[in-house]
């Protein structure tokens, strides 16, 4: 057996201290190079509605600043739990993210098991634009307003439908304080998205549905339909005309829907800095503000402090909602 002496044994100290170090400095170059290669955006939601618009701005800007492709993946399905559950279980490599919106904190008071917890296994970037959900009817039902809807309700016991883009979503809450408040009998039918649900709408299928204003933009001055009321705090500069629940009397329609960009929670801090660093500078561009704009959501710019801020607060609120409205999802 070779005799190591002392000098020798420090010197193979040394080259292993070094050897070990390697990965770390390695990790800490990738990270300041980010991004290497492809991005993935996923939208846990059908393309067409406002995750998909959103997504597609900012997929388009960022490939512009960094000369890499953002390919957006529409991956629909549980009001958005399949796409999301898949980005929380993708590498935290920064090449993975994803585009939210409020079902990300509304499913949890209503599902009784997510493959993923919000606050757990994600962290925020940035929050993008704010929406708000149309109530529409088809002019089929010929009513033209929503106390005629409650009160077509009332004459029709389970005759009376209203769609949402998704079980557990703003619009299925939405949906269910107007049936509470108005103390009448509405059947819920879920879509997967704002888009089939507006198709519907137009074709009468549906007696009346809430539809999240970037979905249904293209559909809203349609004479085939009647926007009766818009939720959040004030009216839509795309239909000034048409009032909001909070003027017509009901409650807790205030608060308006997000979108937001997350990644896996233990993405390095240096490239979520450059990720949220990068989207925020895209989001005080004018051009891009307008462009938000003209699909009928406002700008919503949060840095990722507030943004984490505002969903814990949100997550309260819409989950004391589901539990008096006994909104529960397998």
């Amino acid at each position: 057996m070779p005799i190591i002496t002392v000098p020798r044994r420090r010197a193979a100290l040394a080259a292993l201290a070094c050897i070990a170090a390697l990965p770390a400095w390695s990790h800490a170059a990738d990270d300041s190079a980010y991004p290497q290669k492809p991005i993935r955006l996923v939208v846990p939601f059908p393309a067409g509605g406002g995750s998909d618009t959103v997504a597609r701005l900012l997929g388009r800007e960022l490939t512009a600043m960094w000369g890499q492709t953002v390919v957006v993946e529409n991956r629909p399905g549980g009001s958005g739990a399949i796409g999301t559950g898949a980005v929380a279980k993708a590498a935290p490599d920064g090449y993975t993210l994803l585009l939210g919106a409020t079902p990300l904190v509304q499913l949890q008071g209503a599902y009784k098991s997510l493959p993923y917890d919000t606050f757990r296994d994600f962290a925020p970037l940035a929050r993008l634009a704010l929406s708000s959900d149309v109530f529409a009817a088809p002019v089929s039902t010929r009513v033209a307003s929503v106390s005629e809807l409650l009160s077509a309700a009332r004459a029709t016991p389970g005759k009376i439908s209203y769609g949402s883009y998704g079980n557990g979503t703003s619009s299925h809450m939405h949906g269910e304080l107007l049936r509470m408040q108005g103390d009448v009998d509405l059947t819920h039918v879920a879509y997967k998205g704002g888009s089939p649900l507006i198709q519907d709408l137009l074709g009468g299928q549906v007696s009346s549905g809430f539809v999240d204003v970037a979905s249904g933009k293209a559909a809203l001055n349609s004479p085939k339909i009647k926007v009766l009321a818009v939720t959040g705090e004030r009216r839509l500069a795309l239909l000034p005309e048409v009032p909001t629940f909070t003027e017509l009397g009901y409650r807790d329609f205030e608060p308006n829907g997000w979108y937001g960009l997350f990644v896996p929670a233990a993405t390095p801090k240096a490239v979520t800095d450059k990720l949220s660093a990068a989207v925020l500078a895209i989001l005080a561009k004018p051009a891009m503000q307008t462009a938000i704009r003209e699909q009928g959501l406002e700008p919503g710019t949060l840095e990722p402090e507030a943004f984490l801020k505002l969903m814990r607060r949100d997550a309260e609120i819409w989950g004391r909602i589901a539990a008096n409205a006994r909104i529960t999802l397998d």
